[in-house]
């Protein structure tokens, strides 16, 4: 019996085994989905690591990640500067796919206007390398199940000034090396400030932020 169960074990693993080859790889994002992420209130002196947060609130942001993949100048120059990235539209989505979210658990104030909680969408008005605005927006982020769908709705968007909530303009600085994948920071954290950071390339822009009390 014990040979006639070991061949049919090892023929049940073979058949799985072909299966499984020729099952296709789920396809990946070319711009896989990140999130950045903090929290602020205040800070408790004496606890362990990961619970030194008394009252403690969340601020994310949720974005696609674009991959330069080779590009040599992603955000051009002069009169082209930028307009790459923004695929013909007003201002770049700060991001890929679905529209770049802003998060908050907390009031925040950015650029001198108060941004209550709630979710925003993220844009940035990049009319040349050292001016940047960020811009935060009531507009909503639409997302769908299937893939053509969202396609049509990633390349359709539409920037809608009336829904700024705040805007606040950029430091921007240059990076002593290339960022191959967009990455979002939060920095200089402390339990009612902070700042905000958007690196890709050799492209670093930041903006400060505080918790409205």
């Amino acid at each position: 019996m014990r040979m006639p169960m070991t061949l049919m074990t090892i023929a049940i693993v073979a058949a799985a085994a072909a299966v499984f080859a020729q099952t296709p790889a789920p396809a990946r994002s070319p711009s896989p989905d990140g999130i950045a992420s903090v929290q602020v209130g205040e800070w408790k002196a004496d606890d362990k690591p990961g619970a030194r947060v008394a009252n403690g609130k969340w601020i994310e942001i949720l974005y696609g990640r674009p991959l330069k993949r080779g590009r040599a100048d992603l955000f051009g120059s002069g009169e082209t500067y930028g307009t790459a990235l923004k695929g013909g539209v007003a201002v770049w989505r700060a991001g890929a796919n679905v529209l770049t979210r802003l998060r908050t658990e907390v009031p925040l104030v950015i650029g001198g206007k108060t941004v209550p909680p709630g979710e925003y969408t993220l844009f940035i008005d990049m009319k040349a390398r050292t001016d940047w605005t960020l811009i935060v927006s009531s507009q909503p982020a639409q997302a769908a199940d299937d893939v053509p769908t969202r396609s049509k709705v990633w390349e359709a968007f539409v920037y809608a000034p009336e829904k700024d909530v705040a805007r606040a303009q950029m430091l921007v600085e240059r990076l002593p090396y290339s960022m191959e994948q967009l990455t979002y920071a939060f920095t200089d954290v402390t339990g009612g400030a902070g700042t905000l950071r958007l690196m890709w390339d050799s492209v670093m822009a930041s903006v400060a932020f505080t918790v409205a009390r």
